[in-house]
């Protein structure tokens, strides 16, 4: 099992869940923030962090979220996790920027 990142994410991604993710499985994608299965934990700290309670247990995803677990997982099928985790880099650098001018 994993946890997914569903709708309330989407063009919010405040990045409380990468902060404290002790393995660093959550990516930051254009417009929402999606969650590595191969390599998360199931530790869950992620999810009592989220201000928009947008992170579920795969098998918890609410029914009208529920195309969030495929999307989830085919952002990651066949990908160069480098150059997602380059471009998630690059992204929380500018979300990091404009908190910080708020």
């Amino acid at each position: 099992m994993t946890y997914i990142i569903a709708e309330p994410c989407v063009n919010v991604k405040d990045g409380a869940c990468i902060d404290v993710c002790p393995v660093d499985c959550i990516y930051e994608a254009e417009d929402i923030m999606y969650i590595n299965p191969d390599e998360c934990i199931d530790c869950a700290a992620c999810e009592p962090v989220c201000p928009v309670t947008a992170i579920f247990a795969e098998d918890q995803v609410p029914a009208q979220w529920k195309s969030f677990t495929p999307k989830n997982y085919d952002y990651f099928k066949g990908a160069d996790l480098a150059a997602l985790k380059a471009k998630s880099l690059s992204l929380a650098a500018v979300r990091k920027q404009q908190q910080a001018a708020h």
